[in-house]
């Protein structure tokens, strides 16, 4: 029988984990603190151990490394309620086997341990710090699952796919990437697939030679020589022309480029880290993406959420983006209840992006160091105007531009258009009536049972527009 060392000052937690872990047929000890902790492995030999970081007397992840050099053939799983990306990389730099922020599934926490007694891993660990400033904020279960992913990647070269809507903060993700992981003393290079135009995108990603072409008076380095030794981000690969897609295909193949009007092949080392706004399955069965180019870059893919699928994220970003515009020169500003309440009902179809402006507008505007419900509610309705101006002609050019937006995939459209409709219309009846769903119902002219379960399956939080 394996013995595990479990520790977890959070006696409710500790108990479910146990029990969990008995039916496996694992013997446990449970501790609470560093000292126990400590103790116990000076005691007896362990085949894995299950720590939370905050404990009773310390920080679990600080005290560590003394583990690890007595103990290096002991996996450790790292446990958390500090769910922010700092968090998560530094459980990873430890070296752990596996990290889990809190709340966790406890399926998958029993397989994480049978795995690694089984593998008996030795850790092997990287103490460089992270640096502050990471770009990422956030500590939805959503963003929870980004920062472990983001985790995944630092220590290999593994190409990875970030998808998301326009304003998610794609680019950042890739940053934190580079930033945070072994190619961070290298260059980090990003190009703009959608904002290169078509007959010099190649020239921008491999370079050119003299004389290539029309206007080519020099020779010219592109950003795959750029990016040498580091990461380099393609954002909106889906964009891509169908040529250039066929060269990047190469490169990434044979690891190779040649410039334009070049015969000379150039060995690059180069990580490569690519996104998209777009749902590149049904351009691949249009013919409009490679399908090969598509499964080479989506060997790790990373999903953004929408800012409204993470609203819990808005209160911190919204106090992320006040002290950043003070070291941008703009004054500092605080925020009241009701105001917050107002920008977390919002739907920011523009996401992290939309909100930062909309921030930025209201710390230059307010009239003194509190920005009110009032002073959101007018920027709020100036964004909204233009819409509404847009659609004058009814419904049906606002389903044409979704449907343009969204594109979604032959066999899904009715769900899709279903799905987008049903959301904000219930959203729009529940911010009316404060959070009350029979109010709502009755609103809507549908059964409450009907509602109840549609905000459910559309991961709608009532709670938000609940008065006060």
């Amino acid at each position: 029988m394996s013995h595990i060392l479990l520790v977890e000052d959070d006696n409710a937690i500790a108990t479910v984990v146990r029990a969990a872990l008995e039916e496996e047929d694992f013997e446990i000890t449970h501790c609470t603190s560093i000292a126990e902790r400590d103790a116990a492995l000076a005691a007896q030999k362990f085949a894995a151990m299950l720590t939370d970081i905050m404990l009773t007397d310390g920080d679990g992840i600080e005290s560590l490394p003394s583990v690890q050099q007595a103990h290096s053939d002991m996996p450790i799983i790292i446990l958390s309620a500090q769910n922010t990306l700092d968090t998560a990389v530094r459980a990873t730099e430890t070296g752990a086997f596996e990290y889990f922020p809190k709340p966790f599934d406890l399926e998958e926490l029993v397989r994480a341990v049978v795995q690694a007694v089984a593998s008996n891993a030795e850790a092997s660990v990287d103490m460089d710090e992270p640096g502050d400033g990471l770009p990422l904020v956030g500590r939805s279960q959503a963003m929870q699952g980004v920062y472990r992913m983001i985790t995944r990647v630092l220590r290999n070269d593994l190409t990875v796919l970030i998808l998301g809507e326009s304003g998610t903060g794609k680019e950042l993700v890739a940053e934190a990437i580079h930033q945070l992981g072994h190619r961070k003393t290298g260059p980090f290079v990003a190009v703009n697939a959608a904002a290169i135009p078509a007959d010099l995108i190649e020239s921008e990603l491999f370079g050119h030679e003299k004389g290539a072409f029309t206007g080519a008076v020099a020779q010219a380095i592109g950003k795959f020589e750029q990016a040498n030794g580091g990461t380099l981000f393609l954002d909106e690969i889906g964009d891509m022309p169908l040529d250039a897609q066929t060269r990047l295909l190469r490169a990434l193949q044979s690891g190779r480029i040649r410039r334009v009007g070049g015969r000379q092949e150039i060995a690059i080392d180069v990580r490569i880290v690519a996104a998209t706004n777009r749902d590149l399955k049904p351009m691949i069965a249009a013919g409009s993406f490679r399908e090969d180019l598509y499964y080479r870059l989506n060997v790790v893919p990373i999903e953004l959420p929408p800012l409204r699928e993470r609203r819990d994220d808005v209160e911190a970003l919204v106090t992320h983006f006040l002290k950043l515009a003070t070291t941008e020169g703009l004054p500092a500003r605080q925020i009241d209840k009701p105001a917050l309440k107002l920008l977390k009902q919002h739907d920011w179809p523009g996401n992290v992006r939309e909100l930062r402006n909309a921030m930025y507008r209201l710390i230059v505007l307010a009239r003194d160091e509190n920005i009110d419900r009032a002073s959101v509610s007018e920027i709020l309705d100036q964004a909204i105007a233009p819409l509404s101006e847009n659609n004058a002609g009814g419904f049906a050019p606002v389903l044409r531009a979704w449907l343009e937006v969204a594109n979604p995939a032959d066999g899904t459209v009715y769900h899709a258009a279903q799905a987008a409709f049903e959301k904000p219309l219930f959203e729009w009846a529940l911010q009316r009536t404060d959070g009350n769903q029979l109010q709502a119902s009755k609103m809507l002219g549908i059964n409450r049972n009907t509602l109840r379960k549609r905000i459910v399956d559309l991961e709608i939080d009532p709670a938000i527009y609940a008065r006060g």
